[in-house]
């Protein structure tokens, strides 16, 4: 992670350790600073911190389960394709030290999964699911394996609160959920986690630009973090002192005090030169669009520090199009200098709009309501 000095970053590291103990109940944490300081990116790390699984907005839990696998090394594999091309069928033969057997249905799971002949293919036989490796394994070839299925209490509130039951997924429409059906599954969960057969990994709700929402939504959240199975909300602002939506009334980041009660405020400032530097080049890597090393990259940092990161990583795809133009292989100077001069930041947008229509209208004062 590039940028926000260590300090801001081992504070997210002791907000997830007391996740992980369960102290964090009730809590949340908000960061507070200017646009394009990471606010996101830090709240992504956080989440992918906890588990590899575990949801960025939703809440997930982990059961276990036994299933049937059938493992073995691929001796052969034949693949026979109809005359209308839209199903495939064939024969699959696997085998150990000891046991050889044949398979005619998994000729389409080992076309995805671009199976060869001569590794260890691992079939499970409830779902059809099948990896490749490459050990030849020893022993039977059915055997019984242990699986692990990541499953949000959600979908578990949904199957159990329609009749079509596990369709409902799929269905789309999920109407309200009745709350005794929400009880009945938060107790049932909390018998699998006090028998050993699941456990529960707290989610990750994000919510940017916090101050945008109303009173309604905030007071359901304020209720929300009483739950014992509640995510780690983390909020995001970048206004100072802002109005209650629908109101005449200012909190800071535009919450209500008694939810500023609950949050942790960690403040995000703006980024250095040299991480915006970094930065630009590993967006231009991802982008597959190479800047020029020696003066296309000065050149563009120079552009970014008076804008934003999302403004100068979009103008980056735009100075790609230019190269591409001109058969060039990495973006020039040029390049990117013409997209600046098509293209507007905010600033720049603002002054020449002044020019040509004058100034702009002020934005409305605020009155600040008194705290009991």
């Amino acid at each position: 992670m590039f940028g926000q000095a260590k300090p801001k970053r081992n504070i997210a590291g002791m907000i997830l350790k007391m996740v992980q103990e369960g102290r964090i109940a009730g809590r949340a944490m908000s960061f507070a600073g200017t646009p394009s300081t990471g606010k996101t990116a830090i709240a992504l790390g956080m989440a992918q911190t906890l588990h590899p699984d575990v949801p960025f907005i939703k809440i997930a839990t982990i059961t276990t389960s036994d299933t049937e696998l059938a493992e073995g090394g691929g001796v052969e594999i034949q693949t026979d394709q109809n005359l209308t091309g839209a199903t495939k069928t064939g024969k699959l033969t696997i085998k150990t030290t000891d046991i050889e057997t044949m398979y005619v249905k998994m000729i389409d799971a080992l076309s995805k999964e671009k199976a060869l002949a001569g590794g260890l293919i691992t079939i499970d036989k409830t779902s059809g699911a099948d990896t490749e490796c490459v050990q030849s394994p020893e022993d039977e070839i059915q055997k019984w394996g242990e699986v692990m299925h990541t499953v949000f209490l959600h979908e578990i509130d949904v199957i159990n609160s329609r009749t079509q039951g596990f369709p409902t997924l799929f269905a789309g429409d999920t109407g309200e959920i009745n709350p005794e059906v929400r009880n009945q599954i938060n107790t049932k969960v909390a018998e699998w986690r006090e028998e050993g057969e699941a456990e529960i990994i707290p989610g990750v709700l994000f919510i940017d630009a916090v101050h945008m929402s109303d009173t309604e939504r905030l007071s359901l959240l304020n209720r929300a973090l009483e739950n014992d199975l509640a995510p780690l909300v983390i909020l995001a602002s970048n206004r100072g002192v802002a109005r209650f939506r629908r109101t005449i009334f200012c909190s800071p980041h535009g919450l209500p005090f008694i939810l500023l009660d609950r949050v942790l405020i960690v403040s995000t400032k703006l980024y250095s030169e040299d991480d915006i530097e970094q930065i630009l080049q590993c967006g231009a890597k991802k982008r597959m669009s190479p800047l020029h090393k020696v003066d296309a990259t000065s050149v563009f940092t120079s552009m970014a520090m008076p804008t934003t990161l999302r403004y100068s990583l979009s103008l980056n795809s735009c100075a790609q199009m230019l190269a591409r133009k001109r058969k060039a292989d990495q973006v020039g100077v040029e390049d990117l200098r013409r997209a600046y001069t098509y293209f507007l930041d905010e600033k720049r947008s603002v002054q020449r709009w002044k020019k040509q229509q004058g100034s702009l209208d002020n934005p409305p004062s605020c009155s600040r309501p008194g705290r009991r």
